[in-house]
């Protein structure tokens, strides 16, 4: 073979590397969809749906995203570990992944959720009624997903490039939104005949797991430097205010007599908040697992080290 050829072939074989990375970046978001696809993707039930009969006589239309203020912590789950995926993928692949190979990932994430959020917001908008609370509801969900995709980048590209503490800071994040994605993917099965004892087990493990997480990336990245000690200690504290706030957001946007009220909704968030913050026992015992599961990985990690020398 030619030079001009090698060179050609080289060449094509980086751009299908690339795209590869693209459908890479596809899967991700598509697997962080996943507790909406098992769901059917109905859109849930609309207080403000023009339409009073639809749910009930004839199945409510299909959406990429589950818009209503009763899902709004699994809206966030599914585009924040999408995201994280996507990250993960191109950081395990460092050695292999091609130049633009991270932005390829991101790109694939991106236009998955991109199109999910205009295909679920213009069904939306054109079934809910036209009055002012509307507004605020459709712009609020909408402004809502599109922040979420924001910090979703950011997850991904801290995670997919960034040195070990901002990975973990990125991890740290997502790990948060691993709590609503778990359980997004445990509620349909409560139809279903399947044990309730099993399904309570796993939706308690369910919020568990994400203080794992933190505990083992705490572990992986080590506290070597000024650095990952403040990476570790914000990890902490995501894991310590994210369930937290989760839980108040929950509570305040999922009233329906609020709903009309704004500043009402906004006060009754932040007592939600700062009564669960302030109970030990409801919003540090992630953050005790995460420093015992983060230890137990240190003095494994340091044992293995030492190893050799004797």
């Amino acid at each position: 073979m030619t030079a001009a050829g090698t060179a050609t072939a080289t060449a094509t074989a980086k751009t299908w590397n690339v795209w590869l990375y693209v459908l890479m970046g596809v899967g991700a978001a598509v697997v962080g969809l996943l507790p909406w696809i098992i769901t059917g993707m109905r859109l849930p039930l609309q207080n403000l749906w023009a339409d009073e009969g639809a749910g009930l006589a004839e199945p409510m239309p299909f959406v990429l995203l589950p818009f209503s203020q009763y899902f709004v912590t699994l809206l966030i789950g599914v585009i924040a570990v999408g995201s994280a995926l996507g990250g993960l993928v191109a950081r395990l692949t460092k050695r292999h992944r091609p130049r633009f190979g991270t932005a390829a990932v991101a790109f694939g994430v991106l236009l998955v959720q991109l199109i999910a959020v205009i295909q679920t917001a213009s069904v939306v908008e054109d079934g809910l009624r036209e009055t002012s609370a509307t507004e605020l509801y459709f712009y609020g969900l909408t402004g809502g997903a599109v922040a979420s995709i924001v910090v979703g980048m950011l997850v991904l590209g801290l995670i997919a490039a960034a040195p070990a503490a901002g990975a973990l800071v990125g991890t740290s994040l997502a790990a948060v939104a691993l709590g609503p994605w778990l359980s997004g993917l445990i509620l349909p099965h409560t139809l279903q005949p399947v044990p309730p004892e099993f399904l309570a087990f796993l939706q308690s493990a369910s919020l568990w797991i994400p203080a794992i997480v933190v505990g083992l990336t705490i572990a992986w990245c080590g506290l070597g430097s000024a650095g990952r000690i403040v990476a570790a200690l914000f990890g902490l504290l995501v894991l310590w205010i994210g369930p937290v706030t989760f839980t108040a957001v929950a509570s305040s946007i999922g009233s329906r007599g609020l709903a009309r009220y704004p500043a009402e909704m906004l006060e009754y968030g932040l007592q939600v908040f700062q009564a669960a913050l302030l109970e030990p026992g409801v919003s540090l015992r992630y953050v005790a697992l995460a420093i015992v599961v983060a230890a137990l990985g240190l003095a494994a990690r340091a044992l293995r080290t030492r190893r050799p020398n004797h």
